[in-house]
């Protein structure tokens, strides 16, 4: 990868952390997260109203942004193609949430008198899209499983029994940065173990 003339010394130095990232330099991923997560975080708090979603939102984009660090150009600003990446992600994850909740089989007159009807698609699944997801599920807690212990219990307190990132904290006794950080890490490893097993679920 080639450093772009056209960077700024700001965008040379994200470069040379990126570089350093793809050799396997675990520390320099870290870097580019705590330069960026604070703006990441705002910007889907803005989008999406929520902290927790905002939260969850951020370590998935930063989660897709390092899985794909390799496809990244120099052509333009690190910064520009994360916030694209976090923000298309946001997208997807407001549509899904307005797909579940929205219902409208009636129809509305329209400024000319008509009546419009609304087709919305159905967030109901049939049987045999229920026994698809209840078998992802199973082979996902199988997949969990395999995780250190530390890990497993992240994972199963925040996406099986729901608990808030401030309700593992105290559950765990750990400061509430830290659950942030242990979960972001997990969710990498459950994303790398559940990609080996992709072809069974």
């Amino acid at each position: 990868m080639v450093a772009g003339d056209k960077l700024s010394d700001k965008g040379k130095r994200d470069l040379i952390l990126i570089e350093r990232a793809l050799n396997g330099d675990q520390l320099a991923y870290a870097k580019l997260m705590e330069m960026y997560r604070e703006s990441i975080y705002y910007m889907m708090l803005k989008m999406v109203r929520k902290e927790d979603d905002a939260d969850d939102l951020t370590i998935e984009a930063f989660g897709k942004a390092f899985n794909r660090l390799h496809q990244y150009s120099p052509s333009y600003a690190f910064s520009t193609w994360l916030f694209k990446i976090a923000s298309n992600n946001c997208i997807d994850f407001i549509r899904k949430k307005r797909i579940k909740v929205t219902s409208m089989d009636s129809a509305y007159t329209n400024s000319n008198g008509e009546n419009v009807s609304i087709d919305v698609e159905s967030s109901e699944r049939d049987p045999e899209e229920i026994a698809i997801h209840l078998e992802k599920v199973k082979t996902m807690r199988e997949v969990v499983k395999t995780l250190k212990p530390r890990y497993r219990d992240l994972i199963e307190k925040r996406y099986f029994q729901e608990l808030s990132y401030e309700e593992i904290a105290k559950n765990m006794d750990l400061p509430l940065g830290t659950v942030k950080a242990q979960l972001f890490r997990a969710r990498a490893f459950l994303a790398d173990l559940m990609e080996k097993t992709k072809e069974s679920i």
